[in-house]
């Protein structure tokens, strides 16, 4: 096969894997809603794009085509986060054409290059676009337009490669995210040193720059386009044949064996099981040190700026913080356990037993936001029992909803290996759902309990709602242990498949 060939032939199988995934009719219901989630932000990015044209057109200090890049930055970084979410990088991909006879670096070129393709990169085309005929089309013609389009394409087509890039690095090395938020702290820096008309009439120059034609400037972003192209190839590259090859690999050295949990019995050996894979495990343990750092700037965030300070902010924010454990990690139940499901499946009710143990573990672990946000009572931005209600609302119908995952989750997570494995793909659309669910529903609660009562009122009903799924928390964890057992065969059928 020629290189043409075999990009035809990947391509045609990456279109194939979701139909030929285990869980593609779990997801088929999930991606309705993720349909529409989608719809809805183009909406929003419309409605954005709308305002932003209007404002450009009344301002006096600015044209249409410099607003927009003295916006790009914040596109940037928002781009750059949100494909966290529904991006993968190529190597996940590799995995299935490994011990194939063709070239590794034609295969890994192919999926940079389709990654770059592909249809998400043009989402932000549903700002850009409206924005372009409203604000810059009449000012400067058709092919000032349309070179202005191809630049902002341009650099979003840069961020998906820098993402690329960064994803690699962090997955292997949690320390790299100092890579990005490095590089785009240089890119405020002009509002940093000066202000924000300093920072827009800065960035305004490059929008003059691409919209008129400037063939260098052009040139210097395809130079930075192919520059982390093929260095995003070589990193790639250099660390599929890492894991491949066994390389990296660590001795462990001492043995923690938390004598102290000896004393809550079988749950107590469960809790260790959480501890040590934490411990043990690249992957468990890059997600849980991803929640600590992510907690612990948000809480510092709300309790010393006063960056959310509006009404919706406080209470959306104080929800996140409690939640943000959970929904990084526990909303991944079962997923991890997929891997020696087998041996937890010896004796009777291990499953519930386990369940039980990872509710006490993260219900534990709201300790550290509690303690974190305690300043702002000091401060007057909450009360102690708006922090209370907020934890015992999590720790009740929040980690309840999250642990319904037990029943859903049928794709095994690696433990360790991530570029290369089928199952560090994230491909079930059921979890963002749920994930969304408990993000924003408490929010919702909370906006409707503060218009009937008044908000003491309804943080003692967040409180009470939250006490009574902890008190009864055996009843729930056993109705889903139950719903499990239905469905053991399938799920574990699932899980074997993925590993």
């Amino acid at each position: 096969m020629n290189r043409l060939q075999i990009y035809r032939a990947l391509y045609k199988h990456d279109k194939l894997k979701n139909r030929r995934s285990p869980i593609f009719e779990q997801n088929m219901v999930a991606k309705i809603f993720v349909g529409i989630g989608t719809a809805t932000t183009i909406l929003y990015l419309v409605f954005i794009a709308i305002i932003l044209a209007l404002a450009a057109n009344s301002s006096s200090w600015l044209e249409g085509y410099e607003l927009m890049f003295a916006v790009l930055p914040f596109v940037l970084v928002a781009d750059f986060l949100f494909r966290f979410i529904a991006q993968q990088t190529p190597m996940q991909l590799v995995h299935p054409y490994m011990l194939l006879p063709m070239p590794k670096s034609v295969c890994i070129e192919s999926f940079v290059i389709f990654s770059i393709l592909s249809w998400g990169n043009l989402t932000w085309l549903a700002l850009f676009l409206p924005y372009a005929i409203m604000s810059v089309l009449f000012q400067t013609g058709v092919l000032c337009t349309l070179s202005f389009l191809i630049a902002l394409q341009l650099f979003i087509i840069l961020n998906s490669l820098w993402y690329m890039l960064c994803r690699t690095l962090i997955i292997h090395k949690i320390l790299w995210w100092v890579l990005p938020l490095a590089v785009y702290a240089t890119v405020f820096l002009p509002w940093i040193i000066n202000d924000f008309g300093y920072f827009s009439e800065f960035y305004g120059r490059f929008g003059e720059w691409f919209t008129h034609g400037n063939v260098l400037a052009f040139m210097a972003l395809l130079a930075a386009i192919a520059l982390l192209f093929f260095v995003n190839l070589k990193v790639q590259g250099y660390y599929i044949y890492k894991e491949v090859t066994g390389q990296g690999g660590k001795k462990m050295k001492s043995v923690t064996t938390f004598n102290f949990l000896n004393r809550f019995g079988e749950t107590g050996e469960y809790l260790k099981l959480e501890v040590k894979s934490i411990m043990r495990n690249k992957n468990v343990r890059n997600t849980f040190i991803m929640g600590t750092v992510l907690t612990c700037m948000l809480s510092l965030l709300i309790a010393y700026t006063d960056m959310y300070s509006d009404s919706f902010s406080t209470k959306f924010w104080l929800v996140y913080v409690f939640v943000l454990y959970g929904a990084m990690t526990l909303i991944r139940v079962m997923s991890y356990e997929g891997n020696y499901i087998d041996g937890l499946m010896v004796h009777k009710e291990n499953i519930l037993v386990l369940l039980r143990a990872k509710y006490y573990f993260y219900i534990f672990l709201l300790a550290l936001p509690l303690l974190l946000m305690l300043p702002t009572v000091f401060m007057g931005k909450y009360s102690l029992l708006n922090l209370v209600s907020m934890a015992a609302f999590s720790a009740g119908p929040v980690f309840c909803l999250l642990m319904q995952m037990a029943v859903y989750n049928k794709q095994a997570v690696p433990l360790n290996t991530k570029m290369v494995s089928r199952g560090s793909v994230e491909t079930n659309w059921i979890q963002v759902v749920f994930e969304l669910a408990a993000m924003f529903v408490p929010v919702v609660i909370i906006s409707i309990l503060m218009i009937v009562f008044s908000d003491t009122v309804a943080y003692i009903i967040l409180l009470v709602i939250g006490l009574v799924f902890v008190v009864f928390h055996e009843y729930w964890l056993r109705h889903i242990y139950k719903r499990f057992m239905k469905r053991r065969y399938v799920n574990m059928d699932s899980f074997r498949a993925c590993r």
